[in-house]
């Protein structure tokens, strides 16, 4: 039986998120979420793996954010 491994996380699609927006004045869960992609500071930018999960993160601050990738 020929089993394959589950493809790590780093492997992929990549996607460029860019803080555009200041948190402040929007619910503290969106702050949260903002954090939680590593984003410190309006301009600063972070590369992430394409998954469910970050896209699900980018749905919940898409006003705040801008998303370059495939």
């Amino acid at each position: 039986m020929n089993k394959r491994a589950a493809k790590p996380p780093g492997d992929g699609p990549r996607l460029k998120i860019t803080l555009v927006k200041s948190t402040i004045g929007f619910n503290k869960n969106q702050a949260k979420v903002v954090e939680g992609m590593g984003l410190r500071r309006i301009g600063h930018t972070v590369d992430l793996a394409d998954t469910p999960a970050t896209r699900g993160m980018i749905l919940k601050v898409r006003h705040l954010i801008t998303v370059e990738g495939n």
